[in-house]
């Protein structure tokens, strides 16, 4: 079984990784031709809308295509594109699963942080 792994931008090669060590044959899609030598995707985690720039109209058809017939899987940025709709700002999808995303409805990475904090009733 040949694994893609869309490999625009983002963490493409720990997932790579992964998925050889697993034993997968694994192929860096980085033009949408390779789609067809597939049978499954993993898109990575990233930034949506650099993903969109970068595949460009003819290849966010052909990534349409594929997600409706074969298995994909996305992280952070990659399940925001499998989305039906995503929102903050509105930007175009790959419509696989039925969901609306809120874009970055924490702010923004910069914003972010982690904090710790104890569950009531934890030691």
């Amino acid at each position: 079984m040949k694994i893609g792994v869309l490999a625009l931008q983002g963490d493409f090669e720990a997932h790579r990784k992964r998925l050889e060590e697993l034993g997968a044959e694994v192929v860096l899609v980085r033009n949408p031709a390779q789609l067809d030598a597939i049978d499954g995707l993993i898109i990575p985690g990233g930034e949506s809308s650099t993903f969109l720039k970068l595949l460009g109209e003819a290849g966010l058809e052909k990534l349409k295509q594929f997600v409706r017939l074969k298995p994909t899987f996305g992280t952070c940025a990659g399940a925001i594109l499998l989305a039906k709709e995503v929102e903050n700002p509105h930007q175009a999808g790959l419509g696989a699963i039925d969901i609306t995303v809120q874009r970055n409805a924490y702010g923004r990475q910069l914003d972010s942080s982690i904090r710790e904090g104890l569950f009531q009733g934890s030691p």
